[in-house]
């Protein structure tokens, strides 16, 4: 079987729930917000938009945004230090893919960086309130842009979980 780093990084890789109170480097930062730029979009237009949250005030709103979409109280985004948000154009067709590719590359590189990441939902319903929209002002996006999700973002705190097995029937080849 063909093995090298990233195909490992692709294997290792888990999503992490809890994390170290300690802000990641702004080098680390870096390396994972520019891995999301190379990520593939769409006739290479680069629709997404990405925002790196860093600042306690902010970060606390989009837990309590988060949570009160998904009907909780407990933070969604796991005490992690940052948290990245990818928009993309509401009207673009497949700007949703293009977001969704940028995530994964960024999930890659914090992997490769020795961070961890958790892919976070309810973005979409967060920013299409008026709050939301008031945020993404804040931000400096231009308007009609969606959610598509959320990294959080930082030191794992312990171990990450062993991977499930691979289904049985996952892949087929057809020749």
């Amino acid at each position: 079987m063909i093995d090298n780093i990233i195909l490992r990084t692709l294997r290792e890789r888990r999503s992490i729930r809890k994390y170290r109170d300690e802000q990641i480097t702004d080098d680390e930062l870096e390396a994972v917000l520019r891995a999301g730029t190379f990520a593939p979009t769409s006739r290479g237009q680069q629709s997404p938009y990405v925002v790196a949250v860093q600042n306690v005030e902010i970060c606390g709103r989009l837990r309590r945004m988060n949570a009160s979409v998904m009907g909780v109280e407990s933070d969604p985004y796991y005490g992690a230090p940052t948290i990245v948000l990818v928009f993309v154009p509401a009207d673009h067709p497949n700007g949703l893919y293009d977001g969704t590719c940028v995530m994964a590359n960024m999930m890659i590189a914090a992997q490769a960086i020795g961070l961890g990441s958790c892919w976070i939902h309810r973005e979409a319903e967060m920013f299409a309130t008026d709050e939301g929209r008031g945020l993404m002002r804040a931000f400096g996006l231009p308007d009609g842009l969606r959610g598509v999700g959320a990294l959080a973002l930082g030191y794992p705190d312990g171990a990450p979980a062993d991977p499930k097995p691979r289904k049985d029937d996952y892949t087929r080849i057809v020749r």
